[in-house]
């Protein structure tokens, strides 16, 4: 079975549609044009200017290597005084125009700070392609060596050091933003790189969820535990579902039977396939059980798991229990109704080099358990998932660089002795909550916990819908984000304002 990608954006991409997805699963110009991003109906548009800056394929080498041109979004600056903050979004596994879209919050609030916005684009997605193009940058192990973290987060200390300096604004602070694994890169970047930004709002960051810091089961129980929250019989239903799923595609006629009635533009070569597709709508799902109806993966009615819930269990009378899934996994895939086949292999956001990073550093162990999981039952294998990152990319996965590299075992202590200025927010219906930071760790690195909150809400564009509990706690972050900018004008010479 594959794992849920992090988008994590989460992010962070599971199989068709996925941020942290396991092996398997998981032209350089310049721009001098605004684009308008309007991601709902209740948000103005962000203008922005795009723009290219060459980074070092390698930064951590002084032997010449290839350069290229890294992708970043810069709002308008109409406002913003030359010592102004910047607000600065850490670029996840995708397109940044994408999370540039559907990261509301970073906009929303830069006039109230009047602070400059720039939304930089991780290397290897989206536009910001070493050797020229996805093909050459995706071609082998050899090419792909440059897709870490450390590299990435390099690239936006060196991006962010450029850009004040050609602004002649190297007074101004800097805060970080990031959801998903951009959240933890924000975090990672405050811990790293202290000394270029002054404070960092990490969104739903499963940081901890590496080695055996948080218990394997942790993903999964609490996606299960969200469709139980909404119906029982709905979250019986899908866990007896797997067994028919395997009973029913046996043979060649019931792989096709079974893709007849899910509608697969091909025919299954396997139930694997239609399994891994079944686990991405239900993660996700549970990633955006959002209170009103959004689309950042696909275009979803507010409480989404409630609307998969009453579909399947409206089927209860009996008639074939693939239909009654298919029906509920409907309404993620398609609520529209405006797909008429799904394809397995399609992947709209360009998460595709995910692949890799879950097969070098990015291993986060997951596991199904037979009690408290709707989903079946199975225990992360180590040798299992090596022997699959060989066959992929021809490497061999090292599962303790993350937490070597960053930290993550006693995060309290290395977080309280060496940690400031971190805002780790996480709602408790987000599966990668789990793994993340949820408790108060001193007065300058704070756990904001919501129980109804999904995936890094707090970021999304604001809406009329919003809950109160959602409006006080961006206020609180506003509140925290202020504190950090006052400080730190507070301490700045004179001379240098």
């Amino acid at each position: 079975m594959r794992l849920p990608i992090l988008i994590l954006s989460l992010c962070l991409s599971l199989s068709a549609a996925s941020p942290h997805a396991s092996p398997r699963s998981k032209k350089p110009q310049f721009l001098g044009s605004f684009a308008q991003s309007k991601p709902n109906k209740d948000s103005a548009p962000y203008s922005y200017e795009t723009r290219y800056f060459r980074q070092r394929l390698d930064h951590f080498s002084f032997v010449d290597s290839p350069d290229f041109e890294q992708r970043y979004l810069v709002g308008r600056a109409d406002e913003w005084g030359r010592s102004g903050p910047i607000f600065f979004y850490c670029g996840n596994e995708g397109d940044i125009e994408w999370f540039a879209a559907n990261t509301g919050f970073v906009w929303e609030i830069a006039p109230r700070f009047s602070a400059l916005v720039v939304f930089a684009e991780h290397r290897y997605y989206g536009k910001s392609m070493p050797f020229g193009s996805t093909e050459k940058a995706y071609n082998n192990s050899e090419s792909l060596a440059y897709l870490t973290a450390v590299q990435a987060l390099a690239d936006y200390a060196i991006l962010l050091t450029d850009l004040k300096r050609n602004l002649s604004s190297e007074d101004s602070p800097v805060v970080l933003f990031g959801g998903s694994y951009g959240g933890m890169l924000a975090a990672w970047m405050r811990l790293k790189y202290p000394h270029i930004a002054i404070g960092a709002l990490a969104s739903s960051a499963p940081i901890l969820q590496f080695e055996d810091i948080v218990p394997p089961e942790t993903f999964y129980d609490i996606v299960s535990n969200d469709f139980r929250r909404e119906s029982e019989s709905c979250f019986k239903t899908i866990k007896d579902s797997w067994g028919v799923l395997e009973s029913q595609g046996k043979g060649r006629d019931g792989l096709v039977s079974l893709s007849t009635t899910f509608r697969m533009c091909r025919n299954l070569n396997n139930t694997e396939e239609l399994s891994d597709w079944l686990n991405s709508a239900y993660s996700y799902l549970a990633m955006v059980d959002y209170p009103y109806a959004s689309d950042f993966l696909m275009p979803l009615p507010a409480n989404p798991i409630k609307e998969v819930c009453r579909k399947i269990d409206s089927y209860a009378d009996g008639r074939n229990i693939m239909e009654s899934i298919y029906a509920g996994v409907n309404i993620y895939y398609n609520y529209t109704g405006t797909v008429d086949c799904f394809d397995l292999n399609d992947d709209p956001h360009g998460m595709s080099g995910w692949g890799w990073q879950a097969c070098t550093e990015m291993v986060m162990p997951m596991s199904s358990s037979l009690e408290n999981s709707m989903f079946p039952p199975f225990k992360f294998d180590p040798a299992a998932y090596q022997d699959d990152c060989v066959q992929s990319y021809g490497v061999r996965p090292r599962p303790q660089w993350i937490t070597t590299e960053f930290g993550g075992h006693d995060i309290n202590t290395a977080l309280k002795n060496f940690g400031s200025n971190i805002i780790f927010s996480n709602g408790l219906l987000d599966p990668w909550s789990g793994g993340s930071v949820l408790q108060n760790i001193s007065k300058s690195v704070i756990a904001l916990v919501t129980p109804l909150g999904a995936h890094h809400i707090d970021l999304r564009p604001a809406t009329k819908e919003d809950p109160d509990w959602l409006v006080k706690q961006r206020e609180t972050e506003i509140h925290l984000i202020r504190g950090w900018i006052s400080d730190y004008y507070q301490r700045l010479p004179l001379s240098s304002m």
